[in-house]
């Protein structure tokens, strides 16, 4: 359940919607693709051994907060906690795209396209809302059958591959440098997830070697398959089809093996995005549970059902979700998807920095929870995964940071409240006649 908790929240909507995000770059997007898994791995394996010392719920909370301190734990929960709303919305709509491959004029109908997203975040926060093994258990069904159209794109489709697809190979009209930093960025956004399997520690059972391991086969596994979708779906539509395409994998095994593949696929898709938004609404209630108990979140948040599920945190989350979808939803799909993404990896960036250095903060001042690791070579690691996390940052987009840095400015003030909620009542004067 583990491993399928990590690659479920990976391989969700990200492959399936971001070729079309990509064909504007064209086959320099690929090297992108092996940037942002590089960079994945490097920073999976801080979490990886952080996870195996610091085996807390919270993730990237819990471990800036034991190396940096309460304020920093706090911002970087406000920060992934933002990442998760604005990826959940990023997931719905990708979910919308494909679904509209079996619903005609769904996806040219914006609030038909936005009520049918909100309704699939409000099912799968009342699932969650029955317990961690029911979620586990729709997690494992559907990153099984999320797999199967990945896999025909990315090695039955490579016989149909054409080469002119892939020239000129850089059609963004930047510099190399800058076209692969730009599809770095958007490429992380199908990486987020790697850490899934660190936030829920409290419900894993063994929790120093399980989660380990979920994390590093997770993101291998997932980079490799990401990589040989892309060329294969990049290889089989022309840039043109695939940068207006709303669901570019039914698209491409339509145009190849015909209508029935292409809904085949699409089907596919639709149960992938599912199972994601399955995971990352988990997660959506998790983060703020483990600030909330920890006193840095309002204790609204830190609230359980009888199932163990942190139940106001998952429906004050899918309330803003709501929010964020209602506000947006005249935009198109496709434009409305990148937005998201961008704004969820930036807001996730912001923790995994954090969490890269945190990990020399915790090894500096508590180093017998390493036993005897090298500070030396784990520092560099830290240091080469916090440098690819900047780059990152760098690669989003000046409005994208603007607005991400203006969110997380935002948290600051309930931090100030929260403090003032907890401050010592004062001594009332004594009285001496």
């Amino acid at each position: 359940m583990a491993v399928s908790l990590v690659m479920g929240n990976m391989v969700g909507s990200g492959i399936f919607l971001l070729p079309a995000s990509l064909a504007a770059f064209g086959g320099i997007s690929v090297i992108g693709w092996l940037a942002s898994t590089v960079g994945a791995l490097l920073l999976a394996l801080v979490f990886a051994r952080l996870s195996a010392v610091v085996p807390a719920a919270g993730g990237p909370y819990a471990y800036s907060r034991r190396g940096f301190g309460d304020f920093a734990g706090f911002l970087v929960a406000w920060g992934y906690w933002i990442s998760i709303l604005a990826a959940n919305a990023a997931i719905a709509v990708a979910f919308v795209g494909y679904l509209g491959t079996f619903v005609p004029g769904l996806t040219d109908r914006p609030a038909a396209a936005a009520v049918t997203a909100l309704v699939a975040i409000w099912v799968f926060t009342w699932i969650n809302l029955r317990g961690a093994q029911a979620v586990g258990r729709v997690q494992v069904v559907t990153t099984a059958l999320k797999l199967l159209p990945l896999a025909a794109i990315g090695t039955v489709g490579l016989l149909y591959l054409d080469p002119s697809h892939f020239t000129p190979f850089n059609t963004s009209g930047d510099s190399a440098f800058g076209a692969i930093t730009a599809t770095g960025a958007l490429t992380l956004w199908a990486f987020l997830g790697f850490e899934s399997a660190t936030v829920p520690a409290a419900h894993i059972e063994a929790p120093e070697r399980t989660i380990p391991r979920a994390t590093v086969v997770g993101t291998l596994v997932t980079g490799a398959i990401y990589i040989l979708a892309t060329v294969g779906v990049m290889g089989i539509m022309s840039p043109g089809a695939l940068g207006v395409s709303t669901a570019p994998f039914a698209d491409a095994a339509s145009s190849v093996w015909g209508t029935w593949a292409g809904r085949l696929v699409a089907a596919g898709a639709v149960v992938s995005c599912l199972g994601a938004l399955n995971g990352w609404i988990l997660l959506q209630g998790q983060i703020p549970f483990a600030a909330a108990r920890d006193g840095l979140f309002p204790q609204l948040f830190g609230r359980q059902s009888k199932a163990g599920m942190p139940a106001a945190g998952l429906i004050v989350s899918s309330v803003l979700i709501t929010a964020l979808m209602a506000t947006n939803y005249s935009q198109s799909l496709v434009s409305l998807f990148t937005f998201m993404i961008l704004l969820a990896t930036l807001t996730a960036l912001v923790p995994y920095a954090f969490t890269a250095m945190a990990e020399i903060m915790i090894r500096i001042r508590e180093p017998a929870l390493f036993r005897g690791a090298r500070l030396a070579r784990a520092s560099v690691l830290a240091g080469v995964a916090f440098a690819y996390a900047l780059w990152a940052i760098a690669g989003s987009g000046q409005a994208t940071v603007f607005w991400g840095f203006i969110l997380l400015m935002c948290g600051i003030p309930v931090y100030v409240w929260i403090a003032w909620r907890a401050r010592p009542s004062p001594t009332p004067p004594s009285d001496r006649g």
